[in-house]
């Protein structure tokens, strides 16, 4: 059952949920309540581009910083 496809998406996906959950409670406590359109854009990330945000985060000064850094992995629609 571990070798699965379902069960592997069902494991990323919540990897990924715990990732962003994390993540949102550090961003929110070094720069307080962020836009919920950034919000938006950082819940769509990958697990693996959260772990970089992750890390990249501790270096920002400023939540601005952040959207820079959102640019340059995913484009604003």
């Amino acid at each position: 059952m571990q070798e699965s496809v379902i069960y592997q998406d069902i494991l990323q996906k919540g990897e990924q949920k715990e990732a962003f959950r994390f993540l949102n409670r550090q961003l929110n406590r070094r720069f307080g309540e962020i836009d919920s359109p950034i919000i938006e854009r950082i819940r769509s990330l990958s697990t693996e581009q959260l772990e970089a945000l992750g890390e990249e985060f501790l270096d920002f000064s400023e939540a601005s910083d952040l959207v820079i850094w959102l640019d340059s992995q995913i484009p604003r629609s």
